[in-house]
């Protein structure tokens, strides 16, 4: 028997080995596809040794439209919108850096093409990168939804605070740390010593801006008062971010809720709307402006319902990234 794989190799590799051959097999010569079938049926017999899911062919397929249709859409979305995107904005990189994100996000063949460019606009808008993980797009259902990172927070708190920003960060309060809040002679202060290597179990969080002209604004948040935003308002309250991070959610809190305090100017109202729209909570009962989210509006981009017959004209996709075959 052939050795395709090794012990030593992790289920994501096999995995995507049978992937690739899957796909392989339907563009190679006609000569090797009967040693490419011997491939897949091995790396099949591999994945269940490793009790791995079994791979559809149907949902690769599926999957390689929905990411071809959705960088194309993406594409006509940033040339339509060019004015609202940050001046130092790269669109080849920032297209690189979605579609190799986007190939890694679970269940990506149950969202709309048209849907998952126009939450990777959010991003752009903002001038934050999916790839470095300061922002992120999460699949909820058949939605996929655009959340801001601590990392991006504070990267936008530091461009657009009217006020020049000379730090701002979040910490993790723990039993066993000492934390005192003052006002002395009017004037707030706070005094955080962290217990050394600490793994104590979270009391709450505190967030702090040091504005350049000496002022500095500080916000605190109770563990019980955190998480009963999460389970009262929060989109996802159960998912990855919450049950394996904690204390980064808890840190996005608290400093998301510093953030209102300080005055942002985005240089366009499409970047509000992003960073509105960014939290992953939804209080439902705040008052809501009328004013139409840029995101609603209508884009001609063709796409189509992967498991139907194409109706409309296919959209050109000649040199992207997810061309088919090689030339």
């Amino acid at each position: 028997m052939i050795a395709y794989c090794s012990y030593y190799d992790s289920d994501e590799y096999v995995l995507n080995l049978l992937r690739s051959e899957m796909r392989y097999i339907k563009i190679c010569p006609e000569g090797i596809k009967q040693d490419v079938q011997k491939k897949i049926y091995w790396l099949r017999k591999e994945c269940e040794r490793r009790n791995i899911k079994e791979v559809n062919m149907g949902n690769i397929v599926k999957r390689d439209e929905i990411l071809k249709q959705s960088h194309a859409a993406l594409q006509k979305l940033l040339k339509s919108k060019a004015d609202a995107l940050p001046k130092d904005f790269n669109e080849t990189r920032f297209l690189q850096n979605c579609m190799t994100v986007l190939q890694d996000t679970k269940d990506i063949e149950k969202c709309q093409p048209i849907s998952i460019a126009r939450t990777m606009l959010k991003g752009a808008f903002l001038g934050l990168d999916f790839f470095n993980k300061e922002c992120y797009a999460i699949p909820y259902g058949n939605q996929l939804n655009f959340q801001t990172d601590y990392k991006g927070e504070i990267k936008l708190a530091k461009k657009y605070s009217i006020n020049p920003i000379k730090d701002i960060y979040a910490k993790l309060v723990r039993e066993g740390d000492e934390f005192q809040e003052e006002i002395i002679d009017g004037k707030q202060t706070i005094n955080f010593k962290p217990k050394s290597f600490n793994n104590g179990e979270i009391l709450g969080a505190f967030a702090v801006v040091l504005f350049k002209d000496g002022s500095m604004m500080y916000e605190t948040m109770s563990k019980e008062e955190i998480e009963s935003i999460r389970e009262n308002f929060s989109k996802a309250k159960n998912s990855a971010a919450w049950t394996k991070t904690p204390g980064e959610m808890y840190k996005k809190t608290v400093l998301r809720r510093l953030c209102k305090l300080i005055e942002l100017d985005f240089d366009t109202i499409k970047q509000q709307k992003a960073f509105e729209e960014a939290s992953d909570f939804e209080f439902k009962n705040e008052p809501t402006t009328k004013e139409e989210s840029p995101f609603n509006e209508a884009v001609e981009v063709e796409y189509e319902e992967v498991s139907e017959e194409l109706e409309q004209e296919q959209l050109d996709l000649t040199g992207t990234p997810f061309e088919e075959g090689e030339k």
